[in-house]
C-alpha cells in the first residue's frame, strides 16, 4: 500500500518533534512499524538522520538536562525489556542469569554515572546500583549455590530502588 509523502512526513514529525516512538508514531498515522522504519532508514541513507533531529530538538528545547533525561529514560527503557526478557525465559541457568543482570547493572551503572554530572539526582540511585552490582559479583564468587535466590530477589529489589532514589 502506498501512502503520501504527507503521511511520511507526519510520522517524521510525531517522532522527532514529539518525541513519540517510531512504533506510536505509525499508528497514529495508520502504517506499519516496517513501513515506518523503512522510512527511517531510507531518510539516513539519504542524509536525514531522525534520531539526530530527535535530539538537537530535544537539546533545543530544554537543554542537556533533557538530553540527559532522555538518553537516560531510553536506557532505563532498553533495561526493564532485558529484564522482562531475563524473567520469562526459564531456560537460562542461574549463574547465567547473574552474569548476565552484573553485566546489564554495570551498563546501567556507566549510563548513570555520565548524567550524573547533568543531572546531580541520579548521583543516589548511581550508588544504590553499584552496591547491587557488587554484591552479584560477590554473589558469583563466594556463593553461587545461593545466586538462583539473589535472582528472584534482585527484579523487585531493583524496582524499589528506583521508586526511593529516582
Amino acid at each position: 500500500m502506498a501512502h503520501s509523502p504527507e503521511i511520511r512526513d507526519r510520522v517524521r514529525r510525531l517522532y522527532v518533534f514529539e518525541r513519540l516512538g517510531l512504533e506510536m508514531a505509525a499508528l497514529q498515522c495508520g502504517v506499519s512499524m516496517s513501513t515506518a522504519g523503512r522510512w527511517k532508514r531510507e531518510s539516513l541513507d539519504a542524509g536525514d538522520d531522525w534520531d539526530k533531529l530527535r535530539s538537537a530538538a530535544i537539546l533545543a528545547g530544554g537543554g542537556i538536562e533533557a538530553v540527559a533525561r532522555a538518553a537516560l529514560v531510553g536506557f532505563m527503557t532498553q533495561y526493564q525489556t532485558t529484564m522482562d526478557a531475563l524473567n520469562e525465559n526459564p531456560d537460562i541457568a542461574a549463574e547465567k542469569k547473574v552474569a548476565m543482570l552484573a553485566s546489564l547493572a554495570d551498563s546501567f551503572n556507566k549510563t548513570v554515572s555520565a548524567s550524573k554530572r547533568v543531572l546531580p539526582e541520579t548521583s543516589q540511585l548511581a550508588t544504590a546500583m553499584e552496591v547491587v552490582q557488587r554484591l552479584a559479583g560477590f554473589i558469583r564468587e563466594r556463593y553461587p549455590k545461593h545466586a538462583a535466590a539473589f535472582v528472584e530477589v534482585l527484579e523487585p529489589f531493583g524496582e524499589d530502588l528506583v521508586k526511593c532514589y529516582g
